[in-house]
């Protein structure tokens, strides 16, 4: 009763905007989770770990795990009803579990500098392929990336670029900028993403592609497969970034938040299938390894593309083109979650504008994109122990920072947190009589089960665990 009574201590709920509709939690919140996560790094993970088996076990732990975490995040959000920092200090009360909501807000700001690199790079090799510049042989795809990342003013521009169309959008709040862009992005990234699978799986020998991503080899399967698997399925569905949390904040109290974590976690899913079903079918069309790591996308597709359809160039230079819109377009929905987290702690905590929060947050990120473009060969000073600074971001945030919030949230909203707020923003206060059920095996999982699967990520990405 003591905690819950420090808790309750000034609660009183601030005047804050919402989601206008059911269709708009779901496509803005889905298109936080939706990102390059899903339509970049899952089909390299998916070809370095087996396909079919990496996907079955994907599928499971997006579920069993990655759905209770999503739900616990969406908790302290709509519960605190304020930016992630805040919203965790509310629920701790004044003791230091208010700490992690300034962790995830950070995570979030150091993602977000970093990130709008990748995606600055989408949008060059958008503008690329609309120019016809994306032709040759293997090794100048190969030269022209390595001549881009390294490039002191391309990535830098891009960077910009794309932080500023995420800028526009946040700056016109959660209906008129966050809920409008979604409506439209999302459902013209599924267009897209049909579209590209469509084209991918008519071409010659792009069954072996099919059967690569649906027909299982159970003897593929060990620990790095298995923890590969985990680790994706928290890293796509955005979980202890701040974003899930601060989009929760403007949930209505009528929200379903197992039916959204759900409805979320399947368009995850879904997305993350269907890149693989673009990409690999054309592969193996012409006889491509599907384990060609990180540098699937920007150096092995646009080769693919162009050798797979080279009695139909103009098909080629199509599908090129959509495939990078495809790309910028996943990068944008993630990257503006991610800014939307900072600009709400910029706002509530230091009582300003939204319009000058947002401004505050797409400077100091730029600034941060650009040391971080600068830091893959433009500047060599830009170094750490032998590591360029974006390499740095990349390891910190992924691989401490992510962890770390997601197992303490865990045990926070398991063993903190009194049961009852967490049944009432579970259940709708009673209203969700049919999830009342439910709820003793969702706190199982996340008492139990979620935290050992996150300590076995850690540990398995620190070179702990085999």
């Amino acid at each position: 009763m003591q905690a819950e009574t420090r808790i309750n201590n000034g609660m009183s709920k601030i005047e804050r905007a919402n989601f206008g509709s059911k269709l708009g939690v779901i496509l803005a919140t889905a298109g936080s989770a939706v990102g390059l996560g899903n339509v970049w790094r899952f089909p390299y993970m998916a070809g370095e770990n087996g396909g079919a088996v990496f996907i079955i076990i994907y599928v499971g732990c997006v579920l069993l795990l990655g759905i209770p975490c999503m739900i616990s995040e969406f908790i302290v959000g709509r519960h605190g009803q304020s930016n992630t920092a805040r919203a965790f200090r509310k629920l701790a009360g004044g003791t230091p579990w208010a700490l992690i909501g300034y962790m995830g807000v950070l995570t979030g700001f150091l993602i977000t500098g970093y990130y709008a690199v990748v995606s600055g790079w989408c949008l060059q090799y958008m503008w690329a392929s609309l120019s016809g510049h994306l032709q040759g042989d293997p090794e100048y795809f190969k030269t022209y990336f390595i001549e881009l990342s390294s490039d002191p003013i391309k990535p830098v521009f891009w960077t910009v670029v794309i932080l500023l169309m995420a800028h526009l959008i946040i700056e016109n709040g959660v209906r008129n900028g966050i809920e409008k862009a979604s409506k439209v992005m999302m459902p013209t990234l599924f267009v897209l993403l049909l579209l590209i699978v469509g084209a991918s799986c008519m071409l010659p020998n792009a069954y072996k592609g099919v059967e690569f991503l649906f027909k299982p080899d159970f003897s593929k399967i060990d620990s790095d497969v298995f923890l590969g698997a985990l680790g994706q399925s928290f890293y796509s569905m955005s979980i202890a970034m701040g974003c899930l949390c601060t989009y929760a904040s403007y949930f209505s109290e009528k929200t379903n938040l197992t039916k959204a974590a759900s409805q979320i976690a399947i368009i995850d899913c879904v997305v993350a299938i269907l890149a693989g079903l673009m990409i690999f079918p054309a592969a193996f069309s012409v006889g491509v390894e599907p384990d060609s790591g990180p540098s699937l996308i920007f150096i092995t597709l646009p080769n693919v593309f162009q050798q797979a359809f080279s009695g139909m160039p103009v098909m080629g230079y199509i599908i090129s083109l959509l495939f990078f819109v495809l790309l910028s377009l996943a990068a944008l929905t993630s990257l503006m979650s991610l800014h939307e987290v900072s600009t709400a702690f910029v706002q509530e905590e230091l009582h300003t504008t939204r319009r000058r929060a947002a401004l505050a947050v797409t400077v100091t990120t730029a600034i941060i994109g650009a040391f971080c473009s600068l830091s893959l060969g433009a500047y060599d000073g830009l170094t750490f122990f032998g590591e360029a600074l974006f390499d740095w971001f990349d390891f910190v945030t992924g691989q401490i920072f992510l962890p770390v919030v997601g197992f303490l949230t865990c045990i926070f909203i398991g063993w903190y947190v009194p049961h009852q707020i967490v049944r009432d923003e579970f259940s709708n206060r009673g209203e969700l009589k049919d999830y009342v059920r439910y709820f003793h095996r969702y706190l199982f999982l996340i008492k139990y089960v979620c935290p050992l699967a996150i300590l076995f990520i850690f540990l398995h990405q620190l070179g702990l665990l085999n």
